[in-house]
């Protein structure tokens, strides 16, 4: 049965796996699955996937032309907002439907000890009147920011190693993948002494369980909030987003 209508998936966040996933169960529909690259061993399914920026409003807008794209869904990271800004201004230029698959923000709980923050640089400042051994789960691109702090001790952790050139904070790396469990971020923070912890509010269930653990340990967590995204239509879950794709394949 020939394929009436392709589907870009620009993937990120751990729900565009199963959405690629189901996506590709429908009738009359290809699917392509697209991952930035920044991870050295992303996961690959049977799903065509394109590895790799765009190059911009431009190169994506001529990918979406060229590949004759009907639909694109955003099921990027919240914190690659670059992206989310290019597919709408690409998508809104070759009048393509475009959705947002958004998952929820984390929310303060009571015995939540956040400091509320709009970036990196602005944690680095509140870290010194916190402690000195520092838990910094915000990946590998914007370690630099925390570089300056010979002071203090950084229990880094992120998917793959910093670029040999790239500025390091003092301390120790891992290079782990979640989801992790509730006991398994206790000890982690018990083991390494964590006085304070810096988190992106990515949101979802792989790397919550840190929050859990510093809410029963008493730790304050420096939590960095979410860059703004455009406006358009979103969902917040993968069953909604498949529900979308539907609407516009029948």
């Amino acid at each position: 049965m020939a394929k009436d209508k392709r589907v870009l998936i620009l993937g990120g966040i751990g729900d565009s796996l199963k959405l690629t996933a189901l996506a590709s169960t429908i009738p009359g529909l290809e699917v392509i699955n697209s991952l930035a690259g920044r991870t050295h061993q992303p996961i690959i399914t049977s799903t065509p996937t394109r590895i790799g920026g765009f190059g911009g409003v431009s190169g994506l807008r001529d990918y979406l032309r060229e590949q004759k794209i009907d639909l694109l869904i955003d099921a990027t990271h919240p914190f690659a907002s670059k992206i989310s800004w290019n597919a709408a201004i690409a998508t809104s230029q070759l009048n393509i439907p475009r959705l947002m698959l958004v998952r929820p923000a984390w929310k303060k709980m009571e015995g939540d000890r956040w400091l509320e923050v709009k970036s990196n640089e602005v944690a680095a400042k509140v870290l010194l009147e916190l402690g000195s051994r520092i838990f910094l789960s915000i990946g590998r691109q914007e370690l630099g920011s925390y570089a300056h702090l010979k002071h203090l001790w950084f229990l880094i952790r992120a998917l793959d190693l910093p670029q040999p050139d790239s500025l390091v904070p003092p301390g120790k790396i891992l290079t782990e993948r979640g989801p992790f469990s509730l006991e398994e971020e206790r000890s982690l923070l018990q083991k390494y002494e964590i006085e304070a912890i810096v988190s992106k509010n990515s949101g979802g269930d792989a790397t919550y369980p840190k929050i859990i653990a510093a809410r029963e340990l008493g730790i304050p967590v420096v939590m960095i909030q979410r860059p703004s995204l455009p406006e358009g239509e979103q969902v917040s879950d993968v069953k909604s987003a498949v529900s979308w794709i539907r609407n516009y394949s029948d």
